[in-house]
């Protein structure tokens, strides 16, 4: 047989095909009645009858990536996590708005296409999916030497869901007196592994503090999506930690006062900023410090919010009168 000419220029599309099959029974398996098409077509169909029964369906999208976590994982071949990473990232993100996911689209990029650890990210990804009872409606893996260094991939997530207009969180009615409850996150979640990476380089890392450092980002729709109505926003902690997420839903009168002293923080941050030399300021700026995610809720409401979610939360803070600003304590 004539070798092919392109995975000789570092493409091989059977390799691509060989993915396809190991990963589609898991795609498969995320798929509901309103899939009409998935694995195979050009574009992915979904039916969205159903929100004629919604009074003013809004549609919320959104795209993130996993940053480098990517390349530490793929030094320990790790890689099912990873796929878990992007869709409880992006579910996160979309849940602070107030949505259910409806559906997921997925980009594997690498520069040399192993069938079997792609198929173990898109697994990844569906088992995510499935676990938000949402369609992994499609997606694109693409082999591109040249463009990724040998042995190196990257992956992203595009994702879609919907809630009633006059759902939509924040809920204008935040105000001076309202509590800051925390919720732990799982480890570093996908943020912050360019400075881990950097801090950790010299240190040599015991199999427990691996799976520290690459336990999945974890989804709190499951958690929280049955009670926002007893929250007036949340704040998904990621790229920006505590300083640069939680102005994000602060009016301009208003500060939040993060009490440090208020949850045990998780002993992987002690080594890092040990390890790093990094200031307080620059930790809380980074990293999640061991709360993923932040619900606001009015003090009246408080203990209620707290006894519905079925682990324990952290009355970490609170909104007092300022400039939109966080202020650590």
């Amino acid at each position: 047989m004539t070798k092919s000419q392109y995975a000789a220029s570092g493409v091989d599309i059977d390799a691509g095909n060989r993915a396809l099959e190991l990963m589609k029974d898991s795609v498969r398996a995320t798929y509901t009645e309103a899939v009409l098409a998935g694995i195979g077509s050009f574009g992915g169909l979904f039916d969205v009858s159903s929100l004629k029964q919604m009074d003013h369906p809004v549609l919320v999208a959104s795209t993130d990536g996993v940053g480098t976590k990517v390349k530490f994982a793929a030094s320990y071949g790790r890689f099912r996590g990873i796929g878990h990473d992007i869709v409880n990232h992006c579910i996160n993100d979309i849940l602070v708005q107030g949505a259910k996911p409806l559906f997921f689209m997925d980009y594997f990029a690498t520069s040399r296409l192993n069938p079997e650890q792609t198929a173990e990210v898109v697994t990844g990804i569906a088992e995510a999916c499935q676990e938000a009872n949402m369609a992994l409606l499609g997606g694109e893996t693409a082999e591109m030497p040249g463009v990724y260094q040998p042995n190196e991939f990257d992956v992203a997530g595009t994702i879609v869901g919907v809630l009633e207009r006059n759902e939509i969180l924040p809920r204008p009615t935040i105000q001076e007196g309202d509590l800051l409850i925390g919720l732990t996150s799982s480890g570093p979640h996908t943020n912050g592994y360019s400075l881990i990476r950097k801090t950790l380089e010299n240190t040599s890392l015991d199999p427990a503090l691996v799976d520290t450092l690459l336990a999945p980002h974890r989804s709190y729709f499951n958690l929280l999506y049955p009670q926002l109505s007893k929250v007036k926003a949340l704040v998904h902690i990621t790229g920006g930690g505590f300083i640069e997420n939680v102005p994000r839903l602060l009016p301009e009168n208003l500060n939040a006062v993060i009490h440090r002293n208020a949850w045990q923080i998780p002993s992987i941050w002690n080594l890092i900023q040990q390890k790093g030399n990094i200031s307080t300021e620059e930790m809380y700026r980074v990293f999640n410090m061991g709360i993923g995610m932040l619900a606001i809720v009015d003090k009246s409401r408080a203990d209620d919010f707290q006894a519905a979610i079925s682990e324990p939360t952290f009355v970490i803070g609170e909104l007092v009168k300022g400039q939109q600003k966080v202020v650590l304590n």
